[in-house]
């Protein structure tokens, strides 16, 4: 019944719950993307962010791709707007400038259905359960 009451608004927030909530458990150990802040979840609310590189704002398109969003602690993603610049080293120093030029190129437009965001929001639910699995496995 709670289902029904929704708005699509409602599923994208969710979905980016999912997708965030992931992402942050990929890179937890990591340092962050921007500067080298270690990523540790210690605090309340968590140590850090999944700051993304192209932001939603102006890409909305591509806040659910895993390749235009990274472990950020805080400082730079909330306080430095992203600390773009650093970002973007970071970026080419971890993964590569093809991996940048994959992103940047990126100029589609997508419009995700309630479909498409419900299905998003399981498949990083059930990633980040699996991850987070393997993590006390170890």
């Amino acid at each position: 019944r709670k289902e029904k009451l929704k708005t699509k608004s409602d599923y994208t927030k969710e979905a980016q719950q999912a997708f965030n909530a992931y992402v942050r458990a990929r890179d937890e150990g990591k340092t962050c993307i921007s500067c080298t802040t270690l990523l540790h979840d210690n605090s309340v609310g968590g140590g850090y962010d999944a700051g993304h590189y192209r932001s939603v704002g102006s890409s909305p398109h591509l806040r659910f791709r895993l390749d235009n969003c990274f472990g950020q602690c805080k400082k730079c993603n909330r306080y430095l707007s992203g600390n773009v610049a650093n970002m973007r080293v970071g970026i080419v120093w971890r993964y590569g400038q093809q991996h940048l030029d994959t992103v940047e190129a990126d100029n589609d437009t997508k419009h995700y259905t309630v479909a498409d965001l419900q299905r998003i929001t399981k498949i990083f639910r059930k990633k980040l359960k699996k991850i987070t699995k393997k993590g006390l496995q170890k």
